[in-house]
């Protein structure tokens, strides 16, 4: 699909070995969770996934989309370390604060920096966030449900999928276009990265509209108000333009005279 695209140039996929079973059991050891079953599948398939493609721009190519999940060596925790190689340097956990909102109604609860919740790095974002694997209850045993969130260069959480599946879907869907994960955010992506979504994936940019009313592109002409007999208006004759005062009476002069010398014409007769 990308390659039938106008304009994309040097769709580069990276082939990678399946990991290795100890390898995956390894990690899970090391980090005291079990994997969920789809990841783990995924990885024992292969051991991460990178592809990339271009634009051509004055003849030269521009890298634009990137699509990557990290390979299980890469699978590394966020805020377990300082930010710093320095004894009081602080991290990730120093930033939670209890007043913040928790998840009630329909916004679920958001993960923790600190020892209430694991999260593993699933793709850096090209710098423009993280998408992680967030185990979001560790206390006192590492629950082994999981969910998929975006965390913003501004450190705030954002929700994407509950499952691996449904959060690979979208990355596929989205074709790796830059930023698509501001997609799922309260204030979207930037206006550069919409003018390529309008080019190559117009439909993703009302994501949420698209969800919320499933026949939002319908086209909702009706065709029977458009075409519905309406009553007709009698139409008014245009009277003529009313000549000058002047004009009016030399004409009626010259009716009378006209009248007379036939007059005068016939008695003579």
């Amino acid at each position: 699909l990308l390659e039938t695209s106008p304009g994309v140039a040097e769709v580069t996929f990276v082939e990678k070995e399946p990991a290795e079973r100890h390898t995956i059991i390894s990690w899970e050891q090391k980090n005291s969770c079990v994997l969920p079953e789809d990841l783990k599948n995924f990885y024992l398939m292969t051991d991460g996934f990178q592809m990339t493609w271009s634009v051509k721009t004055d003849d030269s190519p521009m890298p634009l989309g990137s699509m990557v999940i990290n390979s299980i060596s890469q699978l590394c925790r966020l805020g377990g370390s300082s930010m710093y190689a320095l004894p009081n340097a602080p991290t990730l956990a120093d930033l939670e604060d209890d007043t913040d909102e928790e998840g009630n109604g329909d916004k679920p609860e958001k993960p923790h920096f600190d020892s209430r919740s694991l999260i593993f790095e699933l793709d850096p974002c090209n710098g423009n966030g993280k998408v992680c694997l967030v185990y979001k209850h560790a206390e006192p045993v590492v629950s082994p449900d999981t969910e998929i969130w975006f965390l913003d260069r501004a450190l705030y959480w954002h929700f994407l999928t509950k499952t691996f599946t449904a959060y690979y879907r979208l990355l596929i869907t989205h074709l790796g276009l830059p930023q698509w994960q501001y997609a799922f955010t309260s204030y979207g992506v930037s206006p550069q990265a919409k003018q390529w979504f309008n080019m190559y994936k117009p439909i993703t940019i009302n994501t949420a509209l698209l969800s919320e009313e499933a026949d939002s592109f319908v086209n909702k002409l009706d065709p029977n108000k458009v075409f519905k007999s309406k009553n007709k208006t009698p139409v008014l004759k245009k009277k003529p333009p009313s000549q000058p005062a002047g004009s009016q009476k030399s004409h009626t002069g010259m009716t009378s005279a006209k009248t007379s010398s036939l007059a005068g014409n016939s008695s003579r007769k």
